[in-house]
């Protein structure tokens, strides 16, 4: 999990609420390294451990490095029926999905 990514949408959880938008992370980490993670940050919001990493690229088409066996970092923004509208990959911390962005995108599609 991406530390500041995380920090940057739980410090807008209250606007993500405020437009009925709900958040969750993933992660391949183990229970207790997420659970951790989730404390130390006080994430409020989902975050789902124990993912099959090289399972969730070949879903999704998001990067997995193979010899160091992880995936690069994976954004979506999904609408309420399900369809991803937006996905962010990236292999470095930079072009990663931000609040703001999420947050202007959802507005101007739902003014669509």
């Amino acid at each position: 999990m991406c530390r500041q990514q995380l920090v940057d949408f739980t410090g807008a959880t209250d606007e993500f609420r405020k437009m009925d938008i709900g958040l969750v992370a993933g992660s391949a980490d183990s229970f207790e390294h997420a659970r951790d993670f989730v404390k130390e940050l006080g994430i409020p919001f989902p975050v789902a451990h124990g993912l099959n990493a090289k399972e969730i690229s070949l879903k999704t088409g998001a990067f997995y490095e193979d010899k160091e066996g992880y995936l690069h970092a994976t954004g979506f923004v999904i609408n309420p029926e399900g369809a991803i509208v937006n996905a962010v990959y990236s292999t470095l911390a930079i072009g990663r999905l931000v609040a703001k962005d999420c947050l202007g995108l959802i507005s101007y599609l739902r003014k669509g």
